[in-house]
């Protein structure tokens, strides 16, 4: 794998990891939406990750003068809860059933906020991991003067 491919993985990670933070912070948001256009409450969101091929257009002439393949990720799918909402008895409020029972969604903001940090620190890890590859880029052409 080259250093400029090298680059192509990070950034393939950082899209992958921007979408699920996005993801995150909208289950964070709506964990007390009991009404959503779709009816009923909000379900939970979450995105599944899958190897896939990263190309640029130096990526690829330089793979295909390789004989390899490299690969990075992205969001395959996002995957919906569709699991029975949790039930609290609130008799006023405006979404209550006959019985005063309130349809929530299953959202943990805590869990949330724990893959929310851990999405942050990949993304930065992969920023991390092509502010190295440039340095050992502008040291290689350093050499070279």
């Amino acid at each position: 794998m080259s250093l400029f491919s090298s680059i192509d993985v990070s950034a393939s990670g950082m899209s992958a990891e921007r979408q699920r933070a996005e993801v995150l912070v909208e289950n964070i948001a709506n964990a007390e939406t009991t009404r959503t256009a779709e009816g009923g409450p909000y379900r939970r969101r979450d995105v599944v990750f899958e190897s896939a091929p990263v190309s640029s257009q130096f990526s690829s002439e330089l793979g295909a003068q390789l004989n390899g393949q490299t690969l990075g990720v992205k969001v395959s799918q996002l995957v919906v809860d569709n699991s029975e909402p949790s039930r609290r008895y609130m008799p006023g409020h405006p979404d209550a059933d006959k019985d005063g029972y309130v349809l929530f969604p299953h959202v943990n903001p805590a869990e949330d906020m724990v893959d929310l940090l851990g999405a942050s620190r990949s993304y930065q890890a992969n920023v991390s991991a092509i502010s190295a590859v440039k340095d050992m880029i502008q040291r290689s052409i350093d050499l070279f003067r």
